[in-house]
């Protein structure tokens, strides 16, 4: 089996958490962790974007779920990876093709300075999503 390159470029993004009780939460990772609450992107779900070194390094969101539900809740959702070019965006939609992997895509609305971005959701297990996202314009054929 032949071992791929690194992706010396790529960088962890930030962690995803869901949960049904966002302020106990975010008063955990603002009060104790030290982040700081900031701006979010306006989704249809609620939950919070807190920060550290200027960076939205955990989203918290609101479990739409019930309790039932075969994923547990309140869990880590998934980790993301940024890319910063759109020619790693366009190797990587090269190996996911290659290796036939299932993804889906979506796109992140503008807000103030930050630009729209494009993600992709990578399922590799039940419970074990792996998100890549990146700016739009590099995301664009």
């Amino acid at each position: 089996m032949r071992r791929s390159q690194p992706a010396e470029a790529m960088q962890l993004d930030h962690a995803t958490i869901v949960t049904a009780d966002l302020d106990t939460a975010r008063r955990f990772f603002v009060d104790v962790v030290g982040l700081t609450q900031g701006a979010r992107p306006p989704f249809s779900v609620g939950g919070y974007w807190l920060y550290a070194n200027g960076s939205p390094v955990i989203h918290l969101v609101e479990s739409t779920l019930p309790d039932t539900s075969v994923r547990a809740a309140p869990r880590i959702d998934h980790i993301a990876f940024r890319l910063e070019s759109p020619a790693e965006w366009q190797a990587l939609l090269a190996r996911l093709r290659a290796t036939g992997a299932d993804y889906r895509t979506a796109q992140v609305p503008p807000m103030g300075p930050q630009e729209a971005a494009m993600q992709i959701f990578v399922a590799l297990t039940p419970g074990v999503v792996v998100e890549f996202v990146t700016a739009l314009h590099h995301a664009q054929p």
